[in-house]
């Protein structure tokens, strides 16, 4: 479901905060003060404190040190973007951003630098655990929700990194190389949604560049695209240095380089000399006052004169019971054969095995890594329940050296009982902002215990702990149940005993599919890229849709995940519900014996024989708790925009005509109802000019009768038809290419014949039906 919506227009700026009197004062307002600051103007501006975390608060400590990493006041670990988005719940996704605003304002922050949205191109990127989906779709609508939760409270939210910031190899210098259509439909979609749908108030360019320009220095993307096209009002922000060109930065529209560089001088030079000019710096100032007046808009003063050095408890106890519901609703259950899951509380003999289950992976590393206010261990969450029942051995260490002891004494275990949980997954050192991973395989040594594991005992439960997606196929098929834990932050331990015991049932499905091998996956042969240069070969096939329109077997699909209850589909009907709107609707029943959530999604493709573009796209998606026998009507609404490709010749958005496919199902390979739309189109009418194709121009209704009549005439006395090989020769030859046969097309009558074409296509669009954009 597309939202064209950009919300209310922002209120006029008043005289609250008047616009500095001077060019030195503007140009110093284009860099913050420090590392955390704007720069204020020394009056009614304030410095506004900006602060990371996109699933927790890291805010620096008094006398910490200038990054704050591992340094930061306590604040709620939620679970990061890789957890967030396997709930495919908005709901959930806002309920968690107005608890990071609110924990923000009581820290004293402004603006909080999330949340991280970028398309996993690859499943090898290292900052993956950051960011929501390989699909535009669900990453669009996520953000947009996390915005609203934030902003809601009136923080504001920076989302970022914008640009088609994929991978960390060379992320500072790498040159991105996207095609239009990839550009649009995957890689800016996500933000655009977001911008238009819940107009934050920042942005945060990204290091590196795109198409050869860095994005800091990116007109075209900051401005013409960002703010011109979509509407985006607020500030940009530069990532933590990368400026380069302090004045292109600022010509280009990123209003802020953070942190300083001491260079404004520059800036100032180049708006005295004409070089810039000053209304950019104007500008600037502008933006940095809107967003003042948006989170002041209470009147809340939130700078207080020291940082506070704890959370509220009420704001504590509420940030942990969220994120012990937002961990639950992440899990995603890849696996569950012969129902081993739940386990019955009863069971004698439960081997928890895995350094993790005491040492548990909840986050990720680098930039966003959160000091929790508290942390529980699947071993405590389980033990604490099960009591004796409980028999725990390591089996492995988390720094990679193998332990034949720790292994021997593990299998033991499990051999002796009625249950093996094997937490397994990646130490921390295997991904981390700053270097992508170059393997999606578990340790060595956890493959190992697991064959040995397996082999001891058939009741093997196995719980992972990542951040990008590991492989699974060459172990699978012994195993009867896989819950993928990804990352779950502080609350991952009782999280994952409430799934594992059947307190709460799981509800995640994957946001990003997990492949049989590496090599199949689209980006393989072009990831990281080299030379300063990443080709995104794959173009617009990017994940799911790479595997489905080719029909590739997969481990597990985009959208997978099971519960412990079944759901049926029925009953599907699809009814216009206005020019270029339609309505699906269908009925969702709970088959089983128990609660349960189900996502069902909608994907669009257009009926082609051969396919031009992705067979299937996400288009909309709906979760859905339903008790025991419980039905429920879901109705999704289609527009013009879900049916739409990038038409790059032309710069625009293009419905084409025909039947377009809609799927609904479980997930992106298990499609459950089918049903069909039938649209005439956009009937846009292209321009003619002398470069199109006689085939264009043939099948314009313009130019075909105005250029039959030319050529008829002009071949008076010949052969009255061509061959049809030649016939489409000449189709595919541009109209000016003609002039060097012997037709009497000069460029006098092109350029006649071009301005004709455009007097007549002006009146159709006139008084016909079609459109000219």
């Amino acid at each position: 479901m597309t939202t064209s919506d950009s919300g209310p227009p922002a209120a006029p700026l008043d005289d609250t905060f008047p616009a500095g009197p001077d060019l030195a004062a503007a140009a110093a307002l284009t860099s913050g003060s420090d590392t955390w600051h704007t720069t204020g103007d020394g009056g009614a501006l304030p410095a506004l404190t900006l602060a990371d975390g996109p699933h927790g608060l890291r805010r620096q400590s008094a006398g910490g040190d200038a990054l704050g990493i591992g340094d930061s006041v306590a604040a709620t670990c939620f679970p990061p973007a890789v957890g967030l988005a396997c709930t495919w719940n908005p709901d959930l996704v806002r309920d968690v951003g107005e608890a990071l605003g609110r924990q923000a304002r009581a820290l004293g922050v402004d603006v909080l630098l999330g949340p991280g949205m970028n398309i996993k191109r690859s499943p090898l990127g290292g900052r993956n655990f950051e960011y929501f989906s390989e699909d535009p779709h669900l990453t669009g609508t996520l953000a947009a929700a996390f915005v609203d939760g934030v902003q809601s409270t009136g923080v504001g939210a920076c989302v970022k990194h914008f640009a088609v910031n994929n991978q960390e190899t060379d992320r500072m210098r790498v040159s991105a190389l996207v095609d239009d259509q990839a550009l649009r439909e995957v890689y800016l979609a996500g933000f655009e949604h977001v911008v238009r749908a819940a107009r934050p108030w920042a942005a945060m360019s990204a290091y590196n560049a795109v198409n050869g320009v860095p994005a800091s220095e990116n007109r075209w993307l900051l401005t013409d695209v960002l703010r011109d096209e979509w509407g985006f009002d607020g500030v940009v922000v530069s990532d933590w240095g990368a400026v380069r060109d302090r004045v292109a930065a600022v010509r280009a529209g990123c209003d802020v380089e953070m942190p300083p560089t001491g260079t404004d001088h520059l800036v100032l030079d180049a708006a005295r000399s004409g070089d810039l000019d000053p209304d950019a710096l104007h500008a600037v100032g502008e933006r940095l006052r809107l967003l003042a007046r948006r989170v002041r808009a209470d009147g809340y003063d939130r700078r207080p004169a020291h940082a506070p050095d704890r959370l509220p408890a009420d704001l504590s106890a509420q940030g942990a019971d969220l994120a012990r519901r937002a961990a639950r609703e992440a899990a995603v259950l890849l696996k569950n054969d012969g129902d081993l899951l739940p386990l019955d509380p009863a069971t004698a003999r439960i081997a928890v095995i895995g350094e993790l289950a005491r040492t548990p992976r909840y986050q990720g590393g680098g930039s966003s890594r959160v000091v929790p206010t508290e942390v529980s261990t699947p071993l405590d969450a389980l033990t604490g329940r099960l009591g004796p029942a409980v028999r725990y051995a390591p089996g492995y260490t988390l720094d990679g050296v193998a332990d034949e002891a720790l292994a021997a004494a593990a299998v033991d275990a499990a051999r002796d009982a009625d249950v093996t949980l094997l937490f397994l997954g990646l130490p921390p050192e295997a991904e981390s902002e700053g270097f992508d991973r170059a393997t999606i395989a578990l340790p060595a040594g956890q493959l190992q215990l697991l064959r040995d594991t397996t082999a001891a005992t058939p009741h093997t439960v196995v719980v992972l702990s990542h951040g990008g997606v590991v492989s699974v196929a060459d172990w699978r098929d012994p195993v009867p149940a896989i819950l993928d834990a990804s990352l779950l932050g502080q609350a991952c331990g009782e999280a994952l005993a409430d799934l594992l015991l059947g307190d709460a049932a799981p509800s995640g499905r994957l946001a990003e599919t997990i492949p049989l091998r590496l090599e199949d996956h689209p980006s393989h042969l072009t990831f990281p890229g080299r030379d300063g240069q990443a080709l995104y070969g794959e173009s617009r096939y990017v994940g799911y849709r790479h595997f489905d329109t080719l029909r590739l077997p997969v481990a597990y699909p985009f959208g997978h995940g099971l519960t412990y209850t079944t759901f049926d589909y029925r009953d599907l009907s699809v009814a216009e519900h206005g020019p270029h709107q339609w309505q699906v609707s269908f009925t969702l029943a709970n088959t089983g014996s128990r609660a349960g959530s189900e996502v069902a999604q909608l994907y669009v493709g257009l009926d082609e024989p051969t396919p031009t573009r992705p067979r299937n796209v996400l288009r909309a998606y709906a979760k859905a708790e339903l008790a025991a026998g419980e039905t429920r009507r879901i109705t999704f609404t289609v527009t013009a925009r879900d049916l739409a490709v990038w038409d790059t010749r032309h710069r625009r958005w293009s419905v084409e005509p025909g039947a377009h496919t809609l799927r609904v199902g479980a997930s992106v390979a298990d499609i459950r109802l089918v049903g069909s739309i039938t649209t005439d189109g956009d009937r846009y009418l292209p321009p003619l000019t002398a470069t199109s194709t006689v085939g264009e121009w043939r099948a314009h209704p313009v130019g075909g009768p105005l250029l039959g009549g030319l050529i008829a005439g002009a071949r008076a006395g010949r052969a009255a038809q061509l061959a049809p090989e030649l016939l489409r020769m000449v189709d595919a030859t541009p109209l000016i290419v003609l002039r060097t046969y012997d037709l009497g097309l000069t460029d006098q009558v092109i350029d006649q014949l071009v301005a004709t074409a455009a007097q007549q296509r002006a009146d159709l669009v006139r008084t016909g039906p079609y459109r000219d954009r």
